[in-house]
């Protein structure tokens, strides 16, 4: 089942390429969506997946790249997708 997630990512995860880390991850895994830095210092990633991509991506956005160190992540279901996305991009 294809699942519609939000996702935010706190501690130090600005400037540390984690943007681009979490496309290349995405990619990797065919993950489609977004990722964005929020004024507050947390990155946002919004996400589309199969449950078997989806799983691996979240593991994944626990740890980040090793040039980053993330505290904390939320996850909210984001329910029916009125928009599919098609690849991941970096906002």
């Amino acid at each position: 089942m294809k699942r519609h997630v939000k996702i935010w990512v706190s501690g130090r995860v600005q400037g540390v390429f984690f943007r681009q880390s979490t496309k290349n991850k995405a990619r990797e895994l065919g993950v489609f969506g977004k990722v964005k830095n929020l004024e507050d210092g947390r990155v946002e990633i919004i996400v589309q997946a199969e449950d078997t991509q989806l799983q691996p991506f979240l593991d994944w956005c626990r740890k980040g790249p090793i040039t980053a160190r993330v505290d904390h992540i939320d996850i909210i279901e984001l329910g029916e997708i009125t928009e599919s996305y098609i690849s991941f991009q970096i906002d």
